[in-house]
């Protein structure tokens, strides 16, 4: 009986902790009309995307399709994955019997997962999509998610990703080995 009330508590914490966001995946969504839809998160948030879902079949023409990536600030701007992103998730399947695919992106500042991504407060990131490669033509939607910064830490990763261009991209993970070597050879004894 204990472990059953602290799983409820447990689940009425994560309630409070936590919010879900909705996203609806579709060029007639009017936030995407204008290309500035933002999302603000928190740390432990959930963004849910909903990709195009019809209840009819329709010309496969008019079925949306969708490849969305996670992409750098100019990716974003020029709606171009080829600059710096990578393939996030797929809506292709627009007749699903058990209605829109939905995909699931947790705002952590960890993850055990190797697919997983990690956050940092205080930063953006950029979603964009292309059509599938099947139906040219059909717009781009682009999504900015800001995680919101904490109140009680400051939190930096190691070695940012998509969000820090001070660096031109390149990392400084290469050159702080490089010099933690260095100093090392000088302490050990000869």
């Amino acid at each position: 009986m204990g472990a059953l009330s602290l799983c409820e508590v447990g689940q009425s914490l994560c309630k409070i902790i936590s919010d879900r966001y909705a996203v609806y995946w579709n060029s007639t969504n009017p936030r995407f009309v204008h290309g500035e839809y933002t999302v603000e998160v928190a740390i432990n948030d959930y963004l849910d995307i909903y990709c195009p879902h019809y209840e009819v079949p329709l010309p496969q023409e008019r079925m949306e399709r969708y490849v969305l990536y996670m992409v750098s600030y100019d990716s974003y701007i020029t709606c171009n994955h080829l600059i710096k992103g990578f393939k996030r998730w797929e809506c292709n399947r627009p007749l699903s019997p058990n209605g829109p695919l939905k995909f699931s992106e947790k705002f952590q500042l960890f993850t055990p997962f190797s697919l997983g991504f990690e956050f940092r407060p205080g930063h953006e990131y950029y979603y964009i999509s292309s059509p599938h490669p099947n139906l040219a033509g059909k717009p781009c939607l682009k999504l900015r998610v800001y995680v919101k910064p904490t109140n009680d830490s400051v939190y930096e990763s190691p070695e940012p990703f998509l969000t820090d261009d001070t660096n031109d991209g390149r990392s400084l993970a290469p050159c702080v080995s490089l010099l933690l070597v260095m100093l090392l050879l000088m302490l050990s004894p000869s």
